[in-house]
This record gives C-alpha cells, structure tokens and sequence, in this order.
C-alpha cells in the first residue's frame, strides 16, 4: 500500500530504530534505503534488515532530494512517503494516513498529522506546530510535518516529487505544489511520527540556509513575503545558532 524511501548517511546509530518503527505498521509496506556511501554501522543495519527491505543501494549521491525521489521511483504503491533515518513512526500512525487518504479526503493529494520533537540531549519531548490546512498559514510558516506525512503516487508523480535542487526545504516547497497542483492537503488530528532533534541535523547546523531557502519558496508559490519572516529571522538564524 505505502512505498517509503529511507534516504540516510552516516545515521546507523538511528537506523535501526527508523525501519523498526517502518514494519511495526499496520498497513503493507515496500521500502527501499537510499545510502549516501556510509563509512559507520549503517551497512551492517541495513543488511539486519534486508529480508524485509525492497531495495537498497550504498553510493555517493546527488543528495537527499535526490535520493528520495530515487527511492519512491523503486516502488509502484498508490501511497508514497520518506522517513528520515533519525525520525520514526508510531504505532498505526500510517495507518490513520492511509484511511484518511481512501475514506475521509479521496480528493486530497496528501494527508499528514501529528508529529512530537524529541531531543537527544536532553530527551524533552514537545509537539510540532502542526495545523489544519491554510494557504494564509503555510506562507507563515511551514504548518505540516515530514515524517508524519502520505502523499499519493498520482499526485507525486504529478509534481516531479521532490526538487532535487533545494537542500533544506524540500519538504516545505513540496506541500506548496502539491497545493498548487492538486488542493489543499489533508490534515488528520492523530499522532503519526516522532522528530529526533540532534546536534547533527541540518536544520541545526545550517540555519541561515535553511531560512534563505524558505523564504525563497514562499515568494516563489506565494507571490510575496509575509512580514514575519524578516522579524522572525534574528531569532531563527542568529538568536538561535547563539544558543544551540
């Protein structure tokens, strides 16, 4: 029912937790790991679980966007999905995607939930901002979460999948254009997945690309930049990179 791409480097120490967490769902799922040439264990996890994987490959890559799409384009199931190697499932949480997607919103390119942040160092949990679906929202901030997201292949396949191009936001201009392309996307009030925060995310380490490339694909789909980007930026970029 569900293809689901695990694009991953040098990440064997969450590997292992990420597809665990993959075939613990209730629904049928084809996976395929998409390794970037790891020099750690991610090798000896993936070969743990390569009785139940679909594919997988350990090479230099053009990148994560990249190596996403790669790994969908393995698959034929009418739903497809990414999941970090550092984030994982909770239990049924595909499941409640994949019955909103056939019951709920048989229109709808994608259906997402809920998601917690969990960090490493300290192992304090706290929700992600996730919200019903606005266009108003979404150029506010990004109100959808990765790893507890589905997307149908139709609409996928529709958009190009992921912009090979961008490197932090691929995610973000994603549901853009799946919106531009197809509607609005689905929002479904249950917890679907869990976001590790650790020191070596991109999203940690390189936070003035990271809001660069946002504020690029909200003038590119929404025609203009809603002023809360620029009084949030030295917050996001400088306050935040101060306190690590």
């Amino acid at each position: 029912m569900v293809t689901i791409a695990v694009p991953s480097f040098n990440q064997g120490r969450y590997l292992n937790q990420a597809l665990e967490s993959i075939f613990q769902q209730d629904v049928p799922v084809e996976v395929f790991v998409m390794d970037a040439g790891s020099t750690d264990c991610s090798i000896e996890v993936i070969r743990q679980w390569e009785h139940r994987l679909a594919g997988w490959r350990s090479h230099s890559d053009n990148g994560q966007a990249a190596a996403i799409n790669e790994g969908i384009a393995c698959g034929s199931a009418p739903y497809v999905a990414w999941l970090n190697s550092d984030d994982w499932y909770l239990k049924g949480g595909l499941g409640h995607l994949c019955r909103a997607l056939a019951d709920e919103a048989p229109d709808a390119p994608a259906a997402y939930g809920l998601a917690l942040n969990v960090v490493e160092r300290t192992g304090r949990r706290y929700p992600v901002w996730v919200e019903p679906f606005s266009e108003r929202r979404l150029a506010l901030r990004c109100i959808i979460s990765q790893p507890a997201t589905l997307i149908r292949r139709s609409a996928w396949e529709a958009v190009g999948g992921a912009d090979p191009d961008l490197h932090m936001v691929m995610d973000y201009d994603l549901w853009w254009r799946l919106f531009k392309a197809s509607g609005p996307l689905h929002f479904v009030q249950q917890d679907v997945a869990v976001n590790r925060e650790h020191e070596t995310t991109k999203t940690k380490t390189l936070r003035r690309q990271h809001y660069s490339e946002a504020i690029r694909t909200v003038r590119k789909h929404h025609g203009s930049v809603p002023i809360k980007w620029w009084l949030m930026q030295p917050y996001a970029v400088w306050y935040k990179a101060l306190m690590g």
